[in-house]
């Protein structure tokens, strides 16, 4: 005898509500399949039933469904390594295993193989549509989540790009309101304050996203390499020009050319980088014909431009052409909301890199992380959870895996108990200037050593120490 319960059907003249989801169901015995079709059809659900795990598996093969009854005794094969199939292969659909053997085991095994619930027969027909409801709920709050996460990638392109302050919202929204253009972009902003990544979120969410994104690091050469680099050059053009080269300029035609660190440019190169801008045009050095390019420019600099051309060493005019749409990007000390979104999305890149268990920041390791000036920004930040993770065993990054500097051991750093946000401003320059000076007496006032310690360029180092006036001591004999 079957244990199904007797569920009257609608009547053919009844009109059938909306699908409130679509349930498989796959069980051998014909009183069972026609119990449970009927009693989800009148709450709504459009129903499928199948009699053997083969047939089952054809059917969610052939369209979507958002929940599958499964019996365990089937007769081709156990519905638990069924359900086992359905994880490899349809990972979120949810698997509710119905059985008449009301095991412990059964159920142990059942979840262990990722089953949503387990219900024993006969069922409650009131608790039954209770966990069928819930299954569903969580499945498409899950579809939901990952099709907004898709949708934000595809309009976005940022997973690389973490943060949820109002400073980074407003920043997502304008590079989403700029890409399509075709307009110069400069981005401005200290050292670590990812520069790059937002002028690569906004080649990838331009028209030109299939052609090269092509990045240069203006101030890390020479004047003259630096123009055979961006303009190319013909054969003979200087000693070493063996044969001719193309510059980054035809590189990046119909792509974007993203020039950091744009105020170490000298002069003379500045006004060659105006005339593409202006005319798109350009020559190979030693060359004589003109060469037409489509290149977008975005120009990143951590340095005031406007200062520099006050001072005449950066072009007006150029400066002008450059800062046809600004995007001054926030140092980390102005956005702790997302220190800890931050910590959490290095954390898992490292210990995935590198084979570690480590899961979550512990909450004494972010007091210290909230409480540090971060000097070198998402850069340093990104450095020290690196370092953590690769010092850890377990699964959580305690403060003792914390750079010294950074968890405030052996040095002195003003409180920030009972300050008002007022003077928060003043508290983080004040903290920043503590944890530099500390850096310089570790490398015994060795500048381009406190540095390297500090994971940031010698020049953005060097503008720190101006701009917080700190007085630079002799060198100690060693």
């Amino acid at each position: 005898m079957s244990e199904a319960a007797v569920i009257p059907r609608r009547s053919s003249g009844e009109a059938s509500p909306a699908p409130a989801g679509s349930v498989l169901i796959i069980d051998d015995e014909a009183a069972i399949r026609e119990s449970l079709q009927t009693l989800l059809e009148l709450e709504g659900y459009a129903v499928e039933t199948a009699s053997t795990g083969e047939e089952g598996l054809g059917r969610a093969g052939e369209h979507p469904f958002d929940l599958v009854l499964l019996d365990v005794a089937l007769p081709d094969r156990n519905g638990i390594e069924l359900l086992s199939e359905f994880r490899v292969h349809q990972p979120p659909l949810p698997v509710i295993i119905i059985t008449a053997y009301g095991t412990v085991e059964n159920a142990v095994r059942a979840m262990q193989a990722g089953a949503a619930n387990f219900v024993q027969k006969p069922w409650d027909n009131d608790k039954l549509l209770a966990d069928v409801r819930a299954a569903i709920g969580r499945h498409r709050a899950e579809e939901e989540n990952v099709q907004l996460k898709r949708a934000l990638k595809q309009r976005y392109n940022f997973e690389n790009i973490v943060g949820k302050s109002e400073a980074m919202l407003k920043i997502f929204d304008l590079v989403a309101q700029v890409a399509p253009s075709r307009s110069t972009v400069l981005l401005q902003g200290e050292s670590g304050t990812g520069k790059e990544l937002i002028a690569k979120a906004i080649h990838l969410n331009s028209p030109r996203r299939d052609r090269p994104f092509v990045p240069v690091n203006t101030g890390s050469m020479p004047p003259d390499l630096l123009e055979s680099t961006l303009f190319g050059h013909v054969k003979g053009a200087f000693t070493s020009a063996i044969a001719s080269k193309k510059g980054l300029f035809e590189v990046a035609d119909r792509g974007t050319l993203f020039l950091d660190e744009i105020g170490t440019m000298g002069l003379d190169t500045q006004s060659k980088i105006l005339r593409v801008l202006q005319d798109r045009k350009f020559m190979h050095l030693g060359g004589v014909n003109e060469i037409q390019v489509d290149v977008r420019i975005i120009a990143a600099t951590n340095v005031d431009l406007r200062q520099m051309v006050k001072e005449g060493k950066f072009r007006e005019d150029l400066y002008y052409r450059l800062n046809v749409i600004t995007i001054d990007l926030p140092p980390l000390r102005q956005r702790k909301e997302d220190i800890p979104l931050l910590a959490e999305h290095f954390l898992h890149k490292y210990a995935e890199e590198n084979g570690r268990q480590a899961q979550r920041v512990a909450p004494e390791a972010l007091r210290p992380l909230l409480a540090y000036a971060w000097p070198g920004n998402v850069r340093e930040l990104e450095n020290v959870i690196e370092r953590a993770v690769v010092l850890s065993s377990g699964t959580e990054i305690g403060a003792d895996l914390l750079a010294d500097h950074v968890a405030g051991r052996g040095s002195s750093l003003p409180s920030l108990e009972h300050r008002t946000d007022a003077s928060l401003f003043d508290i983080m320059e004040e903290c920043e200037r503590q944890i530099i000076v500390d850096m310089l007496e570790k490398s015994n006032w060795n500048q381009t050593e406190a540095a390297e310690r500090f994971h940031i360029p010698l020049s953005t180092l060097n503008q720190k120490i101006k701009r917080l006036s700190i007085e630079i001591k002799k060198k100690s004999r060693e």
